[in-house]
C-alpha cells in the first residue's frame, strides 16, 4: 500500500494513525513496549518521518512504520509467558531477557502475547527466571 500517514493520536491504551488515504489505523501500546512505557509527553513528542511512512519519537529512540499498522494480533494476557511473571512480579526484565538472550521489548511482546515465543526460546525463558 502506497499510505502516507497525516495524523497521530493516542486513545484508550493505543496508537492511531489517519492516512492520506482517509484510513485510520490503530494497534495496542503493547505492540510497542517502548512507547507503553512512555509519559505521555514523551508520546506525544514524535516526528512524522519525510516520506509519511513513519514515525520518530526521539525522546525514547523509537521508530514504528506504518506496516506495523497493518498487523492485527492483540494482546493475550492469558499465554504462558504472561502467567509465568504474573507469578514473580518483581522479576527484572532487563535481566531476564538478557538471561534468555533477547531483548526486553521483545521479552514485553511475549508477556502481552502479541508475540508468542517458539518452544525453544520459552524454555531459555524459563531457564534465565531460574537464575533470579
Amino acid at each position: 500500500m502506497d499510505e502516507k500517514i497525516i495524523k497521530v493520536w493516542f486513545s484508550d491504551n493505543r496508537i492511531y494513525i489517519k492516512t492520506d488515504k482517509a484510513n485510520v489505523l490503530s494497534r495496542p501500546l503493547e505492540a510497542f513496549p517502548l512507547l507503553k512505557e512512555a509519559s505521555e509527553t514523551q508520546r506525544q513528542r514524535f516526528e512524522i518521518g519525510l516520506y509519511a511512512d513513519e514515525i520518530h519519537w526521539p525522546d525514547i529512540d523509537e521508530d514504528i512504520s506504518i506496516e506495523s499498522f497493518y498487523e492485527t494480533q492483540e494482546p493475550d494476557y492469558d499465554n504462558d509467558t504472561a502467567k509465568i511473571f504474573k507469578k514473580y512480579p518483581d522479576t527484572n526484565l532487563n535481566a531476564v531477557a538478557a538471561g534468555a538472550g533477547i531483548h526486553k521489548t521483545l521479552l514485553q511482546k511475549y508477556i502481552y502475547g502479541i508475540k508468542k515465543p517458539s518452544p525453544e526460546r520459552f524454555n531459555k525463558i524459563v531457564n534465565a527466571l531460574k537464575n533470579f
